[in-house]
């Protein structure tokens, strides 16, 4: 079988592997192999962890990254990361980084890594040469109560982005779906 249709039944698979784990409530599972999806399907992006980007951002004086949070305004307006600038899910990366220099230490992040693993691709395709995307986005920073926050007031929920990808959040984080 060629290549490109092996890798797209393999996709496939883990997609459903996906979608029927999530529905028996195994989100360790679930989160192994969202992950291992999106570092094959991104495979050319760097990835940070939470715990990285956190120990990154408590030691002062050794410039922080620029967070760029790649949701939604309604996703934005339950909680985003300390000092993160959101930014469409579909924009440029002109657009996106806007005034920053191609050296510049940029971190992405949505609800679990695809809107911005896309980002970074982008980012790096225009010549960004430090961009990492972070591992579990925004959903394992909330998981692991992780200071987030809205209108600068320290929150503790995060919008579930829908019903399904909600589930990966645990419910003591996990914003009412409107």
């Amino acid at each position: 079988m060629p290549a490109r249709p092996l890798i797209r039944l393999l996709l496939s698979v883990i997609g459903l592997l996906i979608g029927i784990f999530a529905l028996l409530g195994l989100r360790s599972v679930d989160w192994f192999l969202l992950k291992k999806s999106l570092r094959h399907k991104f495979a050319k992006v760097e990835w940070i962890s939470t715990a990285e980007l956190a120990d990154w951002l408590a030691k002062k004086g050794q410039g922080a990254p620029v967070l760029l949070d790649v949701r939604t305004p309604e996703e934005w307006n339950v909680s985003h990361l300390v000092g993160a600038r959101r930014i469409e899910p579909g924009a440029t990366a002109e657009v996106a980084a806007a005034g920053l220099a191609k050296k510049t230490p940029i971190v992405t992040y949505c609800a679990v890594g695809y809107r911005s693993g896309e980002m970074a691709e982008r980012l790096r395709a225009a010549g960004f040469t430090n961009v990492r995307n972070l591992e579990g986005s925004i959903f394992q920073w909330a998981n692991e109560h992780r200071q987030l926050v809205h209108e600068n007031e320290s929150v503790s929920q995060v919008h579930p982005y829908n019903g399904f990808w909600g589930r990966l959040l645990n419910d003591d984080v996990r914003a009412p779906l409107k």
